[in-house]
């Protein structure tokens, strides 16, 4: 008895041996390891990149959205080359989606930042669809300084904060980007200054005796008689356009960023450069000679006042624009020839920074005659709640020419001498060539969540025409029969419904 438990005692410390041998053969379970680290230093969204001190966020944002009023085009909207036929795209789908890249990390002379945002839009009209990829930000910011593809140091007024819709005249260069190289002090409460020099604002420049060689409805080089949209045969403006690049615009600001909103004053300088004057009708080059350079500029201020009062997040914004040969510090988007038609009557406005004419050989070359543009742009933004808000936005813009240059553009128009230029130029009465647009939307918006959006803007815009002779606009033959336009204000109702989903944090 006594040898049978001792061979069990045996047994069993045995296999309590061989269980504890098995178990310390066994893996054990590793501690966690963060093999992607979080970079708190410049807010939520950032990593660190494993191996180096950069911090990286990548996100981004989806977009669809359906217009109607557009004429085509979700961006230049209802007044560029609008026949208003049967031919029209009153309808456009459009989708657009980007990819967002911001990487920064420090120096001895603080952070420096590499920001890139590249994407496609498809925009379809119609069964013909196109799909664009570009990148509308690529820049780097150190110690004050900004270069590359950002947006415009003289913008202030946000179209995107408040509508959908940006076919009508503002400085905004916020959806496309803008070249700058500037410098930002930081100047303390709030206070801040900029210098920059930047891609030049151009638009037409126009030069009689200077024929097209193609004229094509929407384009810069719009035809006015006959038919600013029609095509078809007739005396165009002479579309000269700007000479080579010689010069950025120059930008500086004054800023303040305090807890009841933000203002700035702007201003910029900016080079007008054409080519040649004609030689009997045609431009030959050197020979002709040319117009002395000009500068032209632009003076602007912006305002926006945060408005608890009415509700959390409400607030008011508004940017007044006053330029001289450089009319898009007004009109960023809108830099072509406007015209619209509707039935019988037509409305019109010709685009430019500058008109010219003559020749030097029989002394009646002129210098560049600067064209004054001035806009102002207000919105109010209610929040109702978290989720919903409303803002009410709109605007007046306005283009004027001085004696010279109306008479030039007359004579263009065929409401003229013939000859346009110098002490001659004489307009047929009744051809005015000053024009303005006035318009007023509304956008509303629900944030289903903080990162999803969807909603819809309702845009009413009108154009104040110029002016014709006889108050009709000679057309080409329609039919077989002579027809003429009559010339009168237009006026066209826009609206966009948006999905919006972002990526990031």
């Amino acid at each position: 008895m006594k040898m049978v438990k001792s061979l069990l005692l045996g047994s069993a410390a045995g296999v309590v041996a061989l269980a504890g041998a098995q178990a310390a053969d066994l893996p054990v379970k590793a501690a966690p390891v963060q093999y992607v680290k979080i970079c708190s230093l410049y807010g939520v969204g950032f990593y660190y990149i494993p191996g180096t001190d950069m911090c990286i966020k990548v996100g981004g944002w989806i977009r669809a959205q359906y217009d109607y009023g557009m004429n085509g085009s979700t961006t230049f909207g209802p007044f560029r080359g609008n026949v208003n036929d049967r031919s029209t795209h009153n309808s456009v789908w459009r989708t657009r989606g980007y990819i967002t890249i911001d990487a920064r990390n420090q120096t001895p002379y603080g952070t420096v930042r590499g920001y890139l945002d590249v994407g496609f839009s498809s925009t379809q009209t119609n069964g013909d669809q196109g799909l664009g990829l570009n990148a509308n930000r690529g820049f780097i910011q150190w110690a004050g300084f900004t270069f590359g593809e950002a947006t415009s140091f003289y913008d202030f007024y946000s179209v995107a904060a408040t509508s959908f819709l940006p076919a009508w005249p503002s400085s905004t260069t916020g959806g496309g980007g803008w070249m700058v190289a500037g410098y930002t002090a930081q100047l303390g409460n709030g206070f801040s200054a900029t210098i920059a020099l930047e891609q030049p604002r151009t638009t037409e420049i126009i030069g009689q005796g200077a024929t097209p060689s193609a004229i094509q409805a929407g384009t810069l080089n719009l035809a006015i008689n006959p038919g600013l949209a029609a095509g078809g045969a007739g005396a165009p403006l002479g579309a000269v356009g700007y000479g080579g690049f010689q010069a950025p615009d120059v930008v500086g600001n004054l800023r303040v960023d305090q807890a009841w909103g933000s203002a700035q004053v702007m201003g910029a300088w900016h080079q007008v450069n054409t080519t040649y004057y004609a030689s009997s009708g045609a431009f030959t080059g050197l020979g002709a000679g040319h117009p002395g350079d000009e500068s032209g500029w632009a003076l602007g201020a912006g305002l926006k006042l945060n408005a608890p009062m009415f509700g959390p997040g409400d607030y008011f914004q508004s940017q007044v624009n006053y330029t001289e040969g450089a009319a898009l510090y007004a009109y960023a988007l809108q830099r072509f020839t406007h015209y619209y038609r509707d039935g019988d009557t037509a409305g019109y406005g010709i685009m430019s920074d500058a008109v010219y004419g003559g020749t030097v050989a029989a002394g009646n070359n002129t210098g560049l005659n600067l064209t004054t543009a001035w806009n102002v742009n207000a919105a109010f933004e209610h929040h109702w709640n978290a989720q919903w808000r409303t803002s009410i936005y709109g605007g007046y813009a306005e283009i004027t020419y001085n004696g010279e240059a109306n008479a030039i553009l007359c004579s263009l128009e065929g409401f003229g001498n013939g000859t346009g230029v110098g002490s001659t130029a004489v307009a047929t009465a009744g051809c005015d060539n000053d024009w303005s647009t006035w318009w007023v939307g509304s956008r509303t918006k629900w944030n289903v969540t903080k990162d999803f959006y969807m909603g819809v803007d309702v845009l009413y815009s009108s154009l104040q025409s110029a002016s014709a002779a006889n108050n009709f606009l000679p057309t080409a033959p329609t039919n077989g029969a002579a027809r003429s336009l009559f010339v009168g204000d237009q006026d066209a109702l826009s609206v966009e419904f948006r999905v919006h989903k972002d990526f990031y944090p």
